[in-house]
């Protein structure tokens, strides 16, 4: 069976740390990319980060405050994807979910509705 699933949500105080986890499960892990998406109330996922699990390049949100606090990296013998979110804000909060497409023709900009697999998700909140 095909699966992903998200762990290590939470609640953070602004200016912690936190470490998504994302287990896969059920294909060949070295042929597909995995992004982190967030998704908010009212609004579509919005990818966060990504990464080529083929090359280990890795890319993230077209902001400055994002590629400076979070890391995506992958443990492809563990078939694990992680984000790690440092100084987290609370414009972080919301669902993230890991997602993973095929890497023939995929690229680092494609949006959710290009994924093929998803996890549950794992609610993250940034409260003090």
């Amino acid at each position: 069976e095909v699966q992903l699933v998200e762990s290590g949500g939470g609640l953070v105080q602004p200016g912690g740390s936190l470490t998504l986890s994302c287990a896969a499960s059920g294909f060949t892990f070295e042929v597909y990319a995995i992004g982190w998406f967030r998704q908010v109330p009212g609004k579509e996922r919005q990818r966060v980060a990504c990464i080529n699990n083929g090359d280990g390049s890795s890319y993230y949100l077209d902001s400055d405050s994002v590629k400076d606090r979070f890391t995506i990296y992958s443990d492809n013998a563990e078939k694990m994807t992680y984000l790690q979110m440092n100084n987290v804000k609370p414009e972080d909060t919301g669902v993230y979910y890991c997602a993973a497409a095929r890497l023939v023709g995929w690229g680092p900009t494609m949006t959710f509705h290009e994924y093929d697999v998803w996890g549950q998700g794992t609610q993250v909140t940034v409260s003090s």
